[in-house]
């Protein structure tokens, strides 16, 4: 199993965006081989906040402007094309004992959760355009760019 990164989804939404065609070419290339593809509710929490949130509203938050029906489509089409992850009831505890091991403060908690949520579902790779974001917890980072078309 792949973890999808909420980066990849938000690529993937936006054409007008550099990174979209990469984000397409890598999910369509690892689907071609068969890998399995997953998300996490985080990832749709996630990806509802920046994709409804209007461009620069402040510094280092990156919205879209998204209309809320649009959103709600692209929730809906993501949970039909990769497989929707429950909520494991130890997510938490595991978070936090990432955080608090590593000194995790501010944004970089909330990769901390994924990389909880991947623990306790036993996957180990992640591909995201952000992988100096996971570096510290010894994960499988998948660059989008090395991924081969399908």
């Amino acid at each position: 199993m792949i973890l999808l990164d909420t980066n990849i989804l938000l690529r993937l939404t936006s054409k007008t965006h550099p990174h979209c065609a990469i984000a397409r070419v890598a999910v369509h290339g690892l689907l071609a081989r068969k890998e399995r593809l997953v998300i996490v509710p985080q990832n749709l929490y996630e990806f509802w906040v920046v994709a409804t949130r209007k461009p620069g509203v402040s510094a280092g938050e990156n919205g879209m402007g998204m209309p809320t029906e649009n959103a709600s489509l692209w929730l809906s089409y993501f949970q039909r094309r990769f497989m929707l992850l429950a909520e494991h009831g130890n997510t938490l505890a595991r978070w936090h004992d990432l955080v608090r091991a590593l000194k995790i403060k501010g944004f970089p908690a909330h990769d901390a959760r994924f990389v909880a949520a991947m623990q306790c579902h036993g996957i180990n790779r992640i591909i995201t355009f952000n992988a100096k974001d996971f570096s510290q917890h010894g994960i499988a980072l998948i660059d989008p760019v090395t991924v081969p078309a399908a």
